[in-house]
């Protein structure tokens, strides 16, 4: 396993880290991710720290609150092998003190969250979405505090505009407060906006991408095939809605060119879609999840080797969508793309 540093951070995280939310999976999404016990937990992070794989996301909102509760019996015993992130801000009730970035409600999530892994420390604590309702002064002031007290460790965002991600980092320049290492964001070779702004903003700005989604929601397994019926154990008949919007065509070409490589390399659809995603700017982390011990031993297999130059330059041609405005012109223009070239 290949190690990175987070962003401009001193914090090393490995290539790929494993999304738990699987773990205690309940409610119509999260449920139909999966429903991981604390003993198969268990095993699952035996796995990966065995592949060097020991960054652990998770979030409150997973399950309300049961995959950090499961992820915490997972782990427990070993607290010092293992980087746990978390995320908060979305709502956990009705009430108004259940969701958003308030400084009560970041104090009191933070402390939920540590009770329910079971530690006494976060390594990261993201952002779940911007809360247009707190002055980010509020908010970072609040991480600031809870950094200098010793339970969080390093802060991000999940899911930020790129001027909400900005304002953030300007606002913690001015003042002092720790600054956003990691964004946690949607990227795959069927949805690639990330590229348009946040990877510029990232790279710039010493911001580590940490990837949800590599597989575009579960389109990118190799099952779903250009006329043929959706299969009947795929999650997508019920979590479509909740994920990205993929266009049928082009996911459709885009799996043809994996299977091409496919034949030509001898690793699996899901391998090459992640393994691209490892070659491109700002990439921190990829998160990979998994249902069983089969779907985690194949997503691991993504590492240890490299796609061609050729073969990523396929990929790239094939997945590639017009930027929308106002970033097309640096993509379509010499004079535009001399001032701002693309960095991928």
């Amino acid at each position: 396993m290949d190690y990175r540093n987070l962003g401009a951070s001193g914090l090393r995280v490995p290539v790929l880290s494993f999304g738990a939310g699987t773990f205690g999976g309940s409610g119509p999404l999260f449920g139909a991710w999966g429903n991981t016990d604390a003993e198969e937990a268990r095993r699952l992070v035996d796995i990966c720290l065995e592949a060097g794989v020991n960054l652990f996301d998770t979030a409150d909102v997973y399950s309300a609150g049961a995959s950090e509760e499961v992820l915490g019996q997972a782990i427990r015993g070993r607290r010092d092998a293992v980087l746990i992130s978390t995320k908060t801000a979305l709502p956990m009730g009705e009430g108004p003190q259940d969701w958003g970035a308030s400084r009560a409600r970041l104090i009191r999530a933070t402390e939920d969250a540590l009770r329910r892994l079971g530690t006494d420390y976060i390594d990261l604590l993201q952002l779940h979405a911007f809360d247009a309702s707190t002055p980010v002064e509020e908010v970072l002031s609040t991480l600031d505090r809870l950094v200098a007290v010793g339970k969080i460790r390093y802060v991000g965002v999940s899911n930020f505009a790129g001027w909400e991600l900005m304002k953030s980092l300007a606002s913690a320049n001015r003042r002092g407060y720790p600054r956003y290492v990691a964004h946690q964001v949607y990227y795959s070779l069927a949805g690639r906006d990330y590229e348009w702004e946040l990877m510029p903003l990232g790279a710039d700005q010493g911001v580590g991408a940490l990837v949800w989604s590599p597989l575009a929601w579960g389109r990118l397994t190799g099952k779903i095939r250009r006329g043929q019926p959706l299969p009947k154990a795929s999650r997508l008949h019920e979590t479509a809605q909740y994920g990205p919007p993929v266009d049928d065509e082009k996911l459709f070409d885009i799996v043809e060119a994996l299977d091409a490589i496919a034949g030509e390399t001898g690793r699996t659809v899901p391998q090459i879609a992640i393994n691209w995603l490892l070659n491109r700017p700002t990439v921190s982390s990829v998160i990979i999840g998994a249902r069983n011990e089969e779907q985690l031993r194949q997503n691991l297999g993504a590492v240890g080797w490299s796609l061609s130059k050729e073969q990523i330059e396929r990929l790239d041609a094939i997945s590639a969508v017009t930027a929308p405005y106002p970033y097309f012109p640096y993509r379509r223009q010499e004079g535009f793309a001399r001032l701002n070239p693309p960095i991928v």
